[in-house]
């Protein structure tokens, strides 16, 4: 008898857009139902700019999510002379320490005030995306995975952020790709674990890690980084993130502000991570957030295949670098990702997925 197939909701969760696959294993990766719909950064920012023109106050409830499009609608908001109150997990979108969050004109409080309008944050809204499913008679798979791009931050080390801390502690560990897939994230990543209160029994990953694994799916892309290893390139809306893989281990990485990414700029930064010459310093002088190596990064032979993936790699076209298309479809990049990342985890936890997408490379 043959086993039932498995089924995966996955979210990769952008500035500009939440990706959203429901993977069926009996299907190819083609044919399963795809969405790329705006986040919910985006949807939340027209709810509050909806409010801002009828002048009414506006209480934000539910969870800590990404701010970007959120954050500017509460900032515009407050500007424009209406009041503000939050919830404690709420506001913290805004920013991690609340006392920052009172000094921008919020007022932190459990309960809303008569008359504001409530806005409820979070990463993910599955209510919505069950009911748009539900429409064309596709059942919430029980499984479910979620990429977010979390800084980390914890109030008892004075407030600092461990992203790249986070980063370099799993290439000193490596690297390897599929040890960035949690049940259970570190107590830091905050993002995260409110990505789990949402929906618990989540799977989460790291947005960047989700997209270089996905990434794989391409067999081009795949055959180079088994071989010769390969720099991987995700051009995203709000964020560029680049890494060196050889096979499953992440060698090198960067992060850097789309917005300020031009081809001359993402050249010079590819080719000093292609032959190991890259450091957190030159990134963070060309206007990036930062790099993390792996302990051999330097000794290690260049690389020379470079693809690039993402919704706007088009601002770097010009540089010829390979445009990567894992199964058909580059804008799925981080939810092939994290559907790779759990059918890892399930067959580590003895659990039979028998498939990887992972094309000429597999686990």
């Amino acid at each position: 008898m043959l086993a039932e197939p498995i089924r995966i909701l996955a979210i990769d969760v952008g500035a500009g857009t939440q990706d959203v696959l429901v993977y069926e294993s009996d299907r190819a990766p083609e044919n399963c139902v795809k969405l790329v719909l705006p986040s919910q950064t985006q949807v939340v920012a027209g709810r509050i700019r909806r409010a801002t023109a009828r002048r009414i106050p506006i209480h934000l409830a539910g969870t800590l999510m990404g701010g970007g499009a959120s954050s500017a609608a509460v900032q515009e908001h407050l500007a424009a002379g209406l009041p503000v109150t939050a919830a404690p997990h709420a506001a913290r979108t805004l920013h991690n320490d609340l006392e920052r969050v009172q000094e921008m004109g919020v007022e932190i409080r459990d309960e809303p005030p008569p008359g504001a309008e409530i806005i409820r944050l979070g990463d993910v809204d599955i209510g919505a995306i069950e009911t748009a499913l539900a429409r064309f008679e596709i059942p919430l798979p029980s499984l479910s995975a979620v990429a977010v791009q979390d800084h980390g931050y914890s109030p008892d080390a004075g407030g600092r952020e461990f992203r790249y801390e986070f980063l370099q502690d799993l290439l000193a560990r490596g690297g390897d790709l599929l040890s960035m897939v949690y049940r259970d994230p570190p107590h830091y990543m905050l993002r995260m674990h409110a990505v789990r209160e949402l929906l618990p029994g989540v799977v989460v990953m790291d947005t960047g890690a989700a997209a270089v694994l996905g990434t794989l799916g391409d067999p081009i892309v795949a055959r180079e980084a088994a071989t010769g290893g390969a720099i991987l390139v995700n051009v995203g809306n709000l964020h560029t993130f680049a890494v060196a893989v050889r096979g499953l281990r992440v060698l090198g990485l960067f992060e850097h502000h789309t917005r300020g990414v031009t081809p001359a700029i993402l050249r010079e930064l590819v080719e000093a991570l292609r032959t190991g010459r890259l450091t957190h310093d030159d990134v963070v002088a060309l206007g990036g957030h930062g790099a993390a190596f792996a302990p051999d990064y330097s000794t290690l032979e260049p690389i020379t295949f470079v693809a690039i993936t993402g919704p706007n790699r088009g601002l770097v076209r010009s540089l010829g670098y390979y445009e990567a298309v894992p199964h058909g479809d580059m804008m799925l990049s981080g939810s092939y990702g994290l559907v790779e990342g759990l059918l890892a985890l399930l067959a580590r936890e003895g659990y039979p997925t028998g498939k990887s997408l992972i094309a000429a490379n597999g686990r």
